[in-house]
């Protein structure tokens, strides 16, 4: 008789799992989970991402449990964990969501598979969401992206035939280890993991909580509790992008059938807003699963040389450690080592003060963010940092002022306050430009800039000016512009309800140099 290994990687839930219900259809399973020490050592990961992952595994590991069904929790290389399941119960079978995933859980799946195809094991891997595998260009894209949206989610099996001898002591055993390798350095003030939370943010954000959203979104003042916050639910799966869809739209249906009077007109246009960052979050996705290669090579590579990495490394550790003197900047990062969570107008800040200010190759900010999101999802990170780092070639640049954005984010500092009690004695006359105090205001303020906070890392109005300057340079060239045709070709979208009509947003990206918005860097949860 055949097992079915049902390999769960960052889908963690029994709903909508088409690679559990059709393992359960064929056979006895063995529901598995793989702790890698090649991925859990990768400069992309962090102690939370294993801790929220444990809390994700608990709650499956009961799900499952109900089933009647164990969840084995092994540690080692996928491959020679494959091994010793095959050496154990003989004939196997794999089924797996594909994953769009970094380099090296890439390079994972390339020796699983060759694993497989020299034992004669079958591995089937099942679409996870709007990505889709071996897609040649985005021609009907947005149409397939709404085909899988509207199909029905799949039942979770009601029962499901255990394999022999899967012990439950063997997956306790197997959280024990992930547990004691997951708590060190662990964020104490971040979102809880589990399919349980992550259904109850989804029914208040439905329902009521999510009603400023497109308006409260913008601010780390209200964002935290406007946005859904289901982004690191969705990134390790607690939550299927179909069944978080389909619950919008059904929410949205029950509202529009109210009396015109009655309904909630702003709820109404959050939700729709919040499908389009549904559909933008596989959009993303999908650039990374086509093109690998941009987690670690500029997606348009006339923009190679032109930051150097390492070229400022007093730069880039104020910025790590928040103390770049900007207080918005320093806030932002400090709430979000302490968090794991930042919205994301504060995320294109961050990463465009980090790409233009400090004129820092944007690989080493994206694997420090990468470890700060708790929600690091790679497909949308890597293109996400491209974007506002200006090496896409095919978007508008977009070079955030950290002190307009206070001004306008955080009106009177109360959230810098917050995050940089330094400044708390500082008025909002001040408190975003604190280098400008007289020395007798920041001995009144109990402040002094270059004592008890930083004077700012840069000159902001010089750095952004020759910033521009380079930009317009590369982006000026008519070699530079003909490759952005191709990128646009392979990356953009199709969809013009959605983005916008093909033909003009071409002709802007290749016109205007310092215009042209193919993707619009909208804000996302």
């Amino acid at each position: 008789m055949t097992t079915e290994i049902v390999w769960f990687k960052r889908d963690l839930r029994v709903e909508d799992h088409a690679p559990l219900a059709r393992a359960a259809a064929h056979g006895p399973v063995l529901p598995l989970y793989v702790l890698e020490p090649d991925l859990a050592t990768q400069p992309d990961a962090s102690a939370q991402h294993a801790g929220f992952a444990l809390e994700c595994l608990d709650e499956l590991g009961r799900a499952l449990r109900a089933r009647g069904v164990c969840l084995q929790v092994r540690t080692g290389s996928m491959p020679a964990v494959l091994e010793a399941l095959a050496a154990q119960f003989g004939r196997v079978r794999v089924w797996s969501h594909e994953e769009t995933g970094n380099g090296a859980s890439f390079a994972r799946d390339r020796e699983v598979r060759a694993w497989c195809r020299v034992r004669g094991v079958e591995w089937t891997e099942l679409p996870a969401n709007g990505v889709v595998r071996g897609l040649r260009d985005r021609d009907g894209w947005s149409v397939e992206w709404d085909r899988r949206m509207s199909s029905p989610a799949v039942a979770a099996p009601a029962r499901i035939a255990p394999a022999a001898g899967c012990e439950p002591r063997a997956a306790r055993e197997g959280l024990g280890v992930l547990r004691a390798d997951s708590t060190d350095d662990d964020r104490r003030h971040r979102q809880r993991g589990g399919r349980a939370v992550a259904l109850a943010l989804l029914d208040s954000f439905l329902t009521g909580r999510g009603t400023h959203y497109r308006a409260a979104m913008s601010s780390p003042l209200t964002a935290e509790e406007a946005c859904s916050r289901l982004s690191a639910h969705l990134a390790y799966g607690c939550l299927s992008v179909r069944e978080t869809a389909q619950a919008v739209w059904q929410q949205r249906s029950g509202l529009l059938a109210l009396d015109p009077a009655a309904r909630p007109r702003e709820l109404l246009a959050s939700l729709k807003s919040f499908e389009s960052r549904l559909h933008w979050r596989c959009h993303f996705m999908q650039k990374l699963e086509s093109e690998p290669r941009i987690e670690f090579e500029n997606m348009h590579r006339g923009y190679d040389g032109l930051r150097e990495r390492g070229s400022f490394p007093s730069g880039f550790e104020a910025w790590r450690r928040g103390e770049t003197g900007y207080p918005l900047v320093d806030a932002c990062m400090r709430k979000l080592a302490a968090t794991g969570w930042i919205n994301f107008r504060m995320r294109a800040m961050l990463v465009s003060f980090a790409a233009y200010q400090l004129w820092l190759h944007w690989r080493d900010p994206a694997l420090h963010l990468a470890r700060e999101f708790l929600d690091y999802e790679p497909g949308i990170h890597y293109p996400q940092v491209q974007m506002q780092s200006g090496t896409t070639g095919i978007n508008t640049v977009r070079i955030y002022n950290p002190v307009k954005q206070a001004r306008d984010q955080d009106p009177n500092g109360d959230f810098v306050r917050r995050w940089v009690p330094e400044l708390q004695g500082v008025s909002a006359q001040w408190i975003f430009e604190p280098w400008n105090m007289p020395a007798s205001v920041q001995i009144q303020s109990g402040t002094i800039i270059g004592r008890d906070y930083p004077s700012p890392v840069v000159e902001l109005e010089a750095s952004t000016r020759v910033a521009r300057e380079r930009m317009h340079a590369v982006r000026a060239r008519w070699e530079v512009r003909e490759q952005a045709r191709a990128i646009y070709v392979r990356h953009g979208s199709r969809n013009p309800a959605r983005e916008g009509l093909v033909r003009k947003a071409t002709r802007r990206a290749t016109s205007n140099p310092m215009q042209g918005d193919l993707f619009p860097g909208e804000d996302r949860d």
